[in-house]
């Protein structure tokens, strides 16, 4: 019997020990609450199938704002941008310096795990198609950051990281473009709207590059046909979930049980994401364990 009882203790303790080392894996909980998308950085991502669902931002939409929490866990080769978000609007994270529009450089510190961020907007103007991109931010691994690109039509664009912003060096009057087979030639990337990146392809106006894949959590990702946040105030970081209302395009709040690879869209216009190769909701693994220690020590006591 005592023998039993040793051999539980043991088994209790290494329990804990291994609960403790994975739960040290995961990030602390999503700042929205709940669950949260996770994505390996290798081939995983969530799509939106271009053929049934288009273009997200409207022909008649005068701003848009992309935006989400994101935790990213890997610093991506040099020469990889990893994608964020992508359709009309790109979001990627890369790992080394650069040289953004008005001459502002961005150093990294890569023994910190510096990250940098930027916007690429695909436009439409009077010759032709172009992508325009943004002064790049960095921003830090192995947290939570809420990340933001807005702009419009007689506005500069604007990147946003937690309580930062920059705006665009480049020309006023922001119009996305809404012809899908140049926003594809130009950008490298599928029609589809994707959120964690697609095939690894070169970037076709930065050769030396190519995109890849974002690995890390992702959080609350919500697209609306209006400028959010007024960058002149001071703390304008989101406290809660992302809302819907009439200028939301589309709302995922990734809170369906872990394991799910089907993101309900929360905005009412059905925008439906699918996981792929993997992709699929988790949520911090501490709450589950200490359920689960708890069942244990109350065995072992009996």
């Amino acid at each position: 019997m005592k023998n039993l009882r040793n051999q539980s203790i043991f088994t209790c303790l290494f329990l804990l020990v291994l609960i403790s080392l994975r739960a040290e894996a995961m990030p602390p909980p999503s700042p929205a609450g709940g669950n949260y998308l996770v994505l390996d950085g290798v081939d995983d991502h969530a799509i939106l199938d271009f053929e049934i669902f288009g273009l997200l931002i409207p022909k008649d939409a005068d701003e848009f704002t992309f935006e989400a929490w994101v935790y990213p866990t890997t610093l991506p080769n040099t020469d990889v941008h990893t994608l964020v978000l992508s359709q009309q609007v790109m979001m990627d994270v890369t790992g080394h310096d650069h040289q953004g529009f008005g001459g502002v450089k961005v150093l990294l510190n890569l023994s910190k795990g510096d990250f940098m961020i930027q916007g690429l907007a695909h436009l439409a103007r009077d010759v032709g198609h172009t992508i325009m991109s943004l002064a790049p931010m960095k921003f830090p691994a192995n947290q939570w950051n809420h990340i933001a690109f807005q702009g419009g039509k007689g506005r500069k664009t604007t990147v946003i990281v937690n309580d930062f912003a920059r705006i665009s060096g480049g020309e006023k009057g922001i119009t996305l473009a809404h012809d899908a087979d140049k926003i594809t030639s130009l950008g490298g990337h599928p029609q589809d709207f994707t959120l964690g990146g697609c095939e690894t392809k070169k970037i076709p106006f930065h050769t030396l590059h190519s995109w890849g894949y974002f690995a890390g959590y992702i959080d609350e990702v919500r697209i609306s046909k209006v400028i959010r946040y007024n960058t002149a105030k001071r703390g304008f970081t989101p406290q809660r979930k992302f809302k819907n209302d009439a200028k939301t395009v589309a709302l995922w709040h990734f809170d369906e049980p872990s394991g799910a690879r089907a993101f309900s869209d929360t905005s009412g216009n059905a925008y439906h994401l699918m996981g792929r190769n993997g992709a699929e909701t988790g949520g911090t693994l501490a709450v589950e364990a200490e359920g689960k220690l708890a069942t244990i020590w109350g065995r072992l006591k009996r």
